[in-house]
């Protein structure tokens, strides 16, 4: 039974994890709702930067 106090912080920790990263791509998702698409390195000549992916991914947009 105190196994339960223990297990319920994990289990809120774990929610609020899913929460922040929604079906689990991180800012891949909130760059394709600005219109971009994201890219390793630097974006492509027709399209600007529009923000970071990841540390090594860029989010381009025509």
């Amino acid at each position: 039974m105190k196994i339960l106090y223990l297990l319920f912080p994990f289990f809120l920790l774990l929610i609020q994890g899913a929460a922040a990263f929604p079906m689990g791509k991180g800012s891949s998702f909130v760059c394709a709702r600005r219109g971009g698409y994201c890219t390793f390195g630097r974006c492509r000549y027709p399209a600007i930067s529009a923000g970071r992916c990841s540390r090594f991914r860029s989010c381009c947009r025509r």
